[in-house]
């Protein structure tokens, strides 16, 4: 029996050092000091292992810096590879929705997964296959993709990434219909000047080349038709090329006409006003103490919006259990203190966007999370399958003035 309690007890400090841990290297946690001195470093060492990178590439940086440059080449691309360890084994609470073996492999195979592996990887495998060295030291440009995480502290970055997600049929069809142009191009010039030119046009492959730089651009000049008929056709593939690269940038810029009238309308349409709050510290002796919130047994009307603990700021579900030094953020009079809670009071009028949506498919920024519904006289606890009515009252808590577009994840 011991020794089972004890495997229990490993087994739980193990599950709470691996949240920790997933705590930290999440991407955009912006109320955690650990999450975000984290992501600072991570960063700051990615732009030191960049900028190595590159002065490897002079010859005078070489000559003089070379062994300074390559150990801290070294440092960087191993803390990639703790960071990829980190990541590999919090991957199921990244994925709660599966076990703990198909999350791993939900990482491994997944866009971010791949980035990270391709972080380190390349660098450690010319140590054991030193034939391949050069095409190992191709995919180490895959560290400048993680400059995206950066993307998770600001909104106005994210509108690029909704753009292209929201557009994306448009887009795959424009790419469609340019792909079908080149094949075309290119086959219909190689027959027309292969004769006059072979050595030019010597095989299909030739006539991609000119069909892209022309249908992209106008032509790089190392490959161009001498027929009247090659000449004829080149005219008229070069003026469908200017249609064909306009059509993309319609729909990127269609796209972003969009997204902000709909972050406009939401604004016209709702209502926001400042919620004013009070702060209670639970100190020794305080019968709150180590109990859940559920069981406190409030008087109606009282709302604890979020609990201050260690420099987080917990959402107050019903089973969080209070614990002495705990800040409690209590709905009442102004809130006094050198770190204010952000509350922000919205309410739904007619035709607001929102309005029969469930709160799992809502533009709000990952900075802010709704905190509570208010529905006539009913407090409703917010979950990602309600879906929200007109004049509801959303309560939303936002770290700074974060902008509400992104949709929220519960």
């Amino acid at each position: 029996m011991e020794k089972k309690a004890k495997k229990e007890v490993g087994a739980a400090r193990w599950i709470e050092v691996r949240g920790r841990l997933f705590t930290m290297v999440s991407t955009g946690v912006v109320n955690n000091r650990l999450n975000q001195g984290y992501d600072i470093a991570s960063t700051l060492i990615l732009l030191i292992n960049l900028v190595v990178s590159v002065l490897l590439t002079f010859d005078s940086a070489e000559a003089f810096l070379g062994g300074a440059l390559r150990t801290i080449e070294a440092f960087t691309v191993f803390f990639f590879a703790v960071d990829w360890v980190l990541r590999l084994i919090t991957a199921g609470f990244l994925y709660p929705e599966y076990n703990e073996k198909k999350a791993v492999v939900r990482y491994l195979f997944s866009l971010a997964g791949i980035i990270d592996l391709l972080s380190f990887l390349p660098y450690y495998l010319p140590f054991f296959f030193p034939a391949g060295a050069v095409a190992f030291r191709m995919f180490r440009v895959a560290r400048i993709f993680r400059l995206f995480r950066i993307n998770a502290y600001y909104d106005s970055l994210n509108v690029i990434t909704e753009v292209i997600i929201g557009k994306k049929q448009q887009l795959l069809s424009s790419v469609f219909i340019l792909t079908v142009l080149m094949l075309a191009s290119s086959l219909c010039m190689y027959s027309l000047e292969h004769d006059a030119q072979p050595e030019v046009f010597s095989n299909a492959f030739s006539g991609i080349w000119w069909s892209v730089s022309t249908l992209l651009t106008v032509g790089y000049g190392d490959i161009y038709p001498i027929t009247s008929a090659g000449k004829c056709i080149g005219i008229l593939i070069t003026f469908m090329g200017v249609g064909v690269v306009a059509i993309p940038t319609g729909i990127i810029s269609a796209g972003f006409v969009e997204q902000y009238t709909r972050l406009k309308r939401i604004g016209d349409t709702a209502e926001e006003e400042d919620v004013r709050f009070i702060k209670v510290e639970l100190k020794k002796g305080d019968s709150w103490c180590g109990k859940a919130i559920r069981d406190l047994h409030l008087p109606q009307g009282i709302l604890i919006v979020t609990v201050q603990r260690r420099g987080q700021n917990l959402i107050p579900r019903g089973d969080l259990v209070l614990e002495l030094t705990d800040s409690v953020i209590i709905g009442a009079e102004a809130l006094q203190g050198e770190k204010p809670v952000n509350i922000k009071e919205i309410i739904l009028k007619e035709n607001h966007p929102w309005n029969g949506t469930t709160i799992s498919n809502l533009n709000i920024s990952r900075q802010s999370f709704i905190v509570m519904i208010k529905r006539g006289k009913q407090t409703i606890i917010p979950k990602g399958n309600l879906v929200l009515q007109e004049g509801d009252k959303l309560f939303v808590y936002s770290v700074g003035k974060a902008a509400i577009r992104e949709p929220y994840e519960f």
